[in-house]
């Protein structure tokens, strides 16, 4: 196995990428709430030189003008997500990690979206796929941190949430798929890095 970047190393990738005229890889980290996704996303930020795109930075984004759910709500959720993609992928950003939840068939169209965005810029979509069980996801559900973000943080909301969708892989033959009850943050971020060749 090859030996972890430095720092330093880490630090150059995004001159490199740039001056190569590489594309903008999107690690699309998604599942349904409570599986990790934030706390994995993290991970790959400390392991590899990565920037991360929240999915509730939009939402938040959204929740300064709008109630939640309201009409123009995640209309102006999905225009903010557009949005950063489009520019970071026009700047040949080299790697953005993404939180997101995808349910289907529902939420396929916003997706090839996403994947139309990075194509016509020279970059791609690596689907990363994170699930653990039902208990497990109860178990996570209540931590402070998901209160003071104001994500869904009681039993009911999570049941209610996971029961109004499909949330499912993407079906793309690239996505990789892992189970966060089985190991930690930190060797999910490793297996993502691995996998995709990130190093």
């Amino acid at each position: 196995m090859s030996a972890l970047p430095t720092q330093a190393e880490m630090e150059l990738v995004p001159i490199f990428w740039r001056t190569l005229g590489y594309g903008m890889r999107l690690l699309l980290i998604h599942g349904s709430s409570a599986v990790g996704k934030v706390t994995v996303a993290k991970a790959v930020t400390q392991l590899i030189s990565c920037r991360l795109f929240d999915n509730h930075a939009a939402i938040d984004t959204a929740l300064t003008v709008f109630n939640f759910g309201e009409r123009g709500f995640w209309e102006l959720v999905h225009t903010v997500r557009l949005s950063v993609l489009d520019a970071a992928a026009k700047q040949h950003v080299p790697l953005v990690a993404m939180t997101y939840c995808y349910s289907d068939p529902e939420d396929r169209p916003a997706f090839e979206q996403f994947e139309k965005i990075l194509e016509q810029n020279g970059g791609e979509v690596l689907p990363v796929y994170l699930h653990c069980s039902v208990d497990e996801a109860i178990r996570r559900v209540g931590n402070p941190d998901r209160i003071e973000r104001r994500k869904i943080s009681t039993e009911n909301g999570l049941r209610t949430f996971v029961a109004d969708g499909n949330l499912t892989a993407i079906p793309r033959s690239n996505c990789l798929k892992l189970d966060t009850e089985v190991r930690s943050a930190q060797q999910t971020a490793q297996e993502i890095a691995r996998h995709f060749r990130l190093y």
